[in-house]
């Protein structure tokens, strides 16, 4: 789980439990429109990255050993708590600051952060495997609807949701990411949203930037439109309307059923 001061009031656990509850039972039912359909974003909300910048700051640090020590030292001893949300942020956190350092320690955590390489660094929040199984064997189509882009980060995604025990490369699994990288987040999901109505009826989905819950919510109003309170981008927008508020997938995972945790990839 991310842990970190809430922006937004999230709902108590029996509140949560109701909730999946109830998104369990839509996923049995095919709607009017078609199957039942399960939106997921990945970063923040089904998968915790920071794992990934510390990885690639840490190796930043052992290069900087040399010529940079007091830097190396901090980048060598950074934690998942030790991060913001923007590199710049969490560097001023550690005390870096010389501008040309922040230039050599941003280039070369894009690099890395946005290739298929460091994906593996990534985790599964809280029982986000569990609760994605959990739909997909009730009959949900499963779509993974993320920003990261197909060209540098597509065969690192693919091995890295199969090796956390997501559902993948199966019958009502699709994924959709962006065709490159210079396409904007909210523009990329605001464009696929309707579309998704071709697939089936979209009965949940699950984001952690308040303005692609905003995207949904206006979309499928009659959807469970689920804000996953772990990070977001600084200045983002106010949710609209009542959306139920979350910080990880515990609450899924203590009523699905039992023999169903923890199993390996179907």
């Amino acid at each position: 789980m991310i842990v970190h001061a809430p922006v937004y009031p999230r709902i108590s656990d029996a509140e949560a439990e109701a909730l999946f509850r109830r998104i369990y039972l839509r996923c049995e039912q095919a709607g009017k429109h078609g199957p039942p359909v399960v939106v997921l974003d990945l970063d923040g909300t089904l998968m915790d990255n920071r794992p990934r910048s510390v990885a690639i700051l840490q190796d930043l640090g052992e290069m900087w050993r040399d010529h940079h020590p007091q830097a190396s030292a901090t980048l060598r001893a950074s934690t998942n708590e030790s991060l913001a949300y923007l590199l710049t942020d969490t560097l001023r956190r550690l005390g870096i600051v010389d501008p040309t350092l922040v230039a050599e320690a941003h280039d070369y955590w894009r690099t890395r952060f946005f290739s298929d390489e460091d994906l593996r660094h990534d985790v599964a929040i809280a029982g986000a495997v569990a609760f994605v199984r959990h739909c997909h064997t009730l009959g949900a189509t499963i779509v993974y609807l993320t920003g990261r882009d197909l060209p540098m980060m597509g065969l690192g995604t693919f091995a890295s949701i199969r090796t956390l025990g997501f559902p993948l490369g199966v019958a009502g699994v699709e994924f959709i990411l962006k065709p490159d990288a210079s396409m904007g987040d909210e523009a990329f999901k605001r464009m696929i949203a309707p579309t998704l109505a071709r697939v089936g009826e979209v009965v949940a989905s699950f984001d952690n930037e308040p303005a692609n819950c905003n995207v949904f919510k206006e979309a499928y109003p009659d959807a469970e439109i689920v804000f996953v309170d772990t990070q977001h981008v600084p200045g983002a927008p106010a949710l609209r309307g009542a959306m139920p508020i979350i910080g990880d997938f515990a609450a899924a995972e203590r009523v699905a059923p039992a023999d169903e945790v923890g199993e390996g990839q179907q």
